[in-house]
C-alpha cells in the first residue's frame, strides 16, 4: 500500500465501506440540484466559482499541503490535475443549464466508461460499450422532434472527456503526493479556471450573503464530502465493487433532478439511463479486484 492510500481521514474508519459510496453518491447528486437552483442568479460560471473557492479553502484546511520544496514534475501535475478538474466542473454546471441533471450525469459518465474500455483487455467490455453508447445516442435523439440542446450535448461530452482526464491524473497524484494533498493543491488551481466567466455573469452577486452560504454548502456536498469519503472507500473495497456502487449515479442524479429541480423524465430518458447504468455495472463487475483489496 502507498503512502498516498494509508493516510485518511479520522472518524471514518468505523463507516462501512459501502455506506461512505452510497452517502458520497447522494451528496454530489443532491449538491449539483442544488447548485442548478443558482444558476438564475450566478449563472453556472458563477456558481462554478463558489463551488471551486470554497471547495479548495476547506480541502487546504483539512490536508494542510506544502507547496515548497516540491519537485517540478509534481508541480505540474498539481496543475494539470486542477486544469481538468476546474473545466471538468465548468462544461458540467454549464451543460446542467441546458438539460435535464439525470440526463447530463447519465452522458458524463462516458468518460469513466470510455477509461475502463480503453484500458481493457477484455471483448465483453466492447459490449458494455456498446450499449452505453446506445443509451447516450438516445438520451440526446438525434432524430427526434424534441431533442437535447447540442450546445448542452457538446458542454457534457467536454466535461466527460475531462472527467476521462482526471481518473488518469488522479491516479498518477495518489503516487506523489500523500492523502488528498494532492487534490487539495489541483483545487485551487481548479478554482482559477471559472473566475473570469464567473464574473462576468454573477458580478456583484458573489458578494450577497446568501448566494455565498449557499456556494459553500455546494462546495460541501458536491466537492468535500464525496471526494473525502469515496478516498476512504477506496482504501477499504476492491476497486470493481467501488465502480457498481458508483454506477449508481446517474439514477440518483435523476432522482435528485425530480425532487429538487422537478425535472420529470420520459419513458425514452429512463430506458437511456438504465443502459448507461447497466454498462457501468458490468464493466465494473468484469474488472478485476484491487489488489489491496
Amino acid at each position: 500500500m502507498t503512502t498516498a492510500t494509508a493516510k485518511g481521514l479520522p472518524g471514518l474508519g468505523r463507516v462501512p465501506p459501502i455506506g461512505l459510496v452510497l452517502t458520497g453518491v447522494t451528496s454530489i447528486q443532491f449538491g449539483a440540484a442544488l447548485a442548478a437552483t443558482m444558476f438564475d442568479d450566478l449563472g453556472p460560471g458563477g456558481t462554478s466559482l463558489l463551488r471551486l473557492m470554497f471547495a479548495a479553502l476547506v480541502l487546504m484546511v483539512l490536508w494542510r499541503p506544502r507547496v515548497r520544496g516540491r519537485p517540478p514534475r509534481a508541480l505540474r501535475l498539481v496543475v494539470l490535475f486542477g486544469l481538468t478538474l476546474g473545466a471538468m466542473n465548468l462544461f458540467f454546471y454549464e451543460a446542467l443549464e441546458r438539460i435535464p441533471l439525470g440526463v447530463a450525469v447519465t452522458m458524463e459518465f462516458a468518460g469513466p466508461l470510455g477509461v475502463a474500455v480503453a484500458t481493457s483487455r477484455r471483448r465483453l467490455d466492447l459490449f458494455w460499450a456498446g450499449l452505453a453508447a446506445l443509451g447516450i445516442v438516445l438520451l440526446s435523439n438525434p432524430f427526434g422532434g424534441q431533442g437535447l440542446d447540442p450546445v448542452g450535448v457538446v458542454l457534457i461530452l467536454a466535461a466527460a472527456a475531462c472527467w476521462a482526464a482526471y481518473i488518469l491524473i488522479a491516479q498518477r497524484a495518489t503516487h506523489v503526493f500523500d492523502g488528498s494533498e494532492g487534490l487539495a493543491l489541483a483545487m485551487v488551481v481548479a478554482a482559477l479556471v471559472p473566475v473570469i466567466p464567473g464574473i462576468a455573469e454573477a458580478g456583484s452577486a458573489l458578494l450577497q450573503p446568501d448566494l455565498v452560504a449557499l456556494g459553500f454548502g455546494v462546495a460541501l456536498l458536491s466537492s468535500v464530502v464525496p471526494y473525502s469519503l469515496e478516498t476512504e472507500a477506496l482504501r477499504r473495497m476492491p476497486a470493481n465493487v467501488f465502480g457498481v456502487l458508483m454506477s449508481l449515479e446517474p439514477g440518483v442524479a435523476a432522482l435528485a433532478g425530480f425532487l429538487v429541480l422537478g425535472q420529470a423524465l420520459g419513458v425514452r430518458e429512463l430506458v437511456a439511463i438504465g443502459l448507461v447504468v447497466a454498462a457501468s455495472v458490468g464493466v465494473s463487475r468484469s474488472a478485476a479486484p484491487s489488489p489491496e483489496a
